[in-house]
């Protein structure tokens, strides 16, 4: 009988990826109960289980084990040799970043791309999270963080240390109260759940770190810089809110930075074997080296 369930076995793969059904459901935009009956309806196809239920989680069968890394080694090949397909005619390429860093840095830049490659497409695809690049079509993202990530592979592409900031009232109560007070009176916005930043940068700061539920996850910088500026919290920000620290709507609390944070380039095994990306990766990094 021939295997027909290949939708149901990329979904396996992204639970595989996070053993978790919690986790891949975000990332595909699915509901939990859905990923697991596409899991459920593949090893009733297989003939045999692919992970093992336990109390604490997710854990792959050894058969389950070699049936992901079968599959997402074709599954890339496949994808990189549409993307060669795709270069052999006129096309485009899709970059993923958050719309902070496109209007921030990149816009001001992209003329010179434009310029320098006017028959290589661009699209900007607004990414908050880390996505699977694949599944969403992107062929190079920029991420922000420390590069410990081991889904991709990753280069740097500019350190942009990070550091507190505060809106103009909450500023002026750090001020009266003191850091370590202020930090503990106002919710601490966070980029993701997992994140983190605000751990690392509490132990830089020589300062206990206590998570509480008033802290706020807000996904995307943008929201995230004008809520500081609205008085509803403290965030860590980098370098490119250069305009709002200039006229006063934000403020440093401290001089202590994240130091090891920054940008970082992100994509897929042999991703850079594409002509326009490889273009785009060349032009980025002449860019953030000038």
């Amino acid at each position: 009988m021939r295997f027909r369930s290949y939708d149901s076995l990329r979904i396996f793969g992204t639970v595989a990826s996070h053993l978790s059904f919690t986790k891949a459901a975000a990332e595909l935009n699915l509901t939990k109960g859905a990923v697991s009956y596409q899991v459920a309806r593949l090893e009733q196809a297989l003939g045999f289980s692919v992970f093992q239920r336990r109390q604490r989680g997710l854990q792959l069968t050894e058969k389950g084990r070699r049936l992901w890394h079968v599959s997402e080694v074709a599954f890339r090949d496949l994808e990189r040799e549409i993307a060669e397909l795709r270069e052999a005619v006129p096309g485009r390429i899709t970059i993923g970043m958050s719309t902070y860093f496109a209007s921030r840095w990149l816009s001001p830049r992209l003329m010179t791309f434009t310029a320098k490659y006017p028959k290589i497409g661009l699209r900007l695809q607004p990414m908050v999270n880390l996505l699977d690049l694949g599944a969403h079509q992107i062929d190079l993202a920029i991420r922000w963080g420390k590069g410990d990530w081991t889904d991709l592979e990753i280069e740097p592409l500019f350190a942009c240390p990070a550091f507190p900031t505060a809106g103009a009232s909450i500023k002026r109560q750090i001020d009266e109260q003191g850091l370590e007070r202020g930090l503990a009176a106002w919710p601490l916005l966070h980029d993701r759940d997992d994140s983190r930043a605000w751990k690392d940068w509490h132990v830089a700061a020589g300062l206990a770190y206590r998570a509480t539920l008033d802290d706020l996850v807000i996904p995307d910088p943008n929201v995230r810089v004008q809520t500081v500026i609205d008085g509803q919290g403290i965030a860590l920000n980098d370098a490119l809110v250069g305009s709002e620290l200039e006229d006063g709507r934000l403020s440093k609390i401290s001089d202590v930075t994240l130091a090891n944070y920054g940008y970082y380039l992100a994509y897929q095994r042999g991703g850079l074997a594409a002509p326009g990306v490889r273009a785009f990766y060349d032009w980025i990094m002449e860019e953030a080296n000038k």
